[in-house]
C-alpha cells in the first residue's frame, strides 16, 4: 500500500485533533503529514497551494495520485486501520453528501474548531497519549 500524504491546516484545533488521531494510529507508516500553515511550507516542494489545500482537503498517494475532499478519508482511515471510517467515506452513494458536508465544514472550520476543537484535541490527547 502506498504512503499517503495529507496536507492539513495547522492552525484549526479540530483539524489537529483528527491529525492526532491519524499519527497516533500510524503504525504501518503509510501516513505522512504537511501542514500547509508552516511558515517553512512550500507549494513548490509539494504542487499543492496553500489556498487550494485550505479550501479543500488534499492528499498525495506516493509521489503521484492528487486527491481532494471525502476521498482522503477514506485513504487515510484505510491506512491508520480505522475500518468504520474508511467503509463510510468510500461509500460510493454518499459521495455527493460527503463533499457538500466537508466544503460547508472547510468554509466554516475556525468557527467551528473554536466551540469543538480544543475539547476534542484534549480529548483525542487523552485517548492517544
Amino acid at each position: 500500500m502506498e504512503t499517503l500524504t495529507i496536507y492539513f491546516d495547522g492552525r484549526c484545533p479540530l483539524c489537529l485533533a483528527e491529525i492526532h488521531v491519524l499519527r497516533a494510529r500510524n503504525r504501518r507508516g503509510l501516513l505522512q503529514f504537511v501542514d500547509v500553515t508552516a511558515q517553512d511550507y512550500r507549494e513548490s516542494s509539494h504542487g499543492v497551494s496553500c489556498d487550494a489545500a485550505l479550501a479543500n482537503i488534499h492528499a498525495r498517494l506516493g509521489n503521484h495520485t492528487l486527491l481532494r475532499g471525502p476521498a482522503v478519508f477514506s485513504e487515510a482511515y484505510r491506512r491508520a486501520d480505522l475500518r468504520l471510517g474508511a467503509w463510510l467515506f468510500s461509500r460510493r452513494s454518499l459521495q455527493p453528501l460527503l463533499a457538500f458536508a466537508y466544503r460547508a465544514f472547510a468554509r466554516h472550520r475556525h468557527a467551528i474548531s473554536r466551540f469543538t476543537g480544543p475539547l476534542l484535541l484534549r480529548i483525542a490527547r487523552r485517548i492517544y497519549p
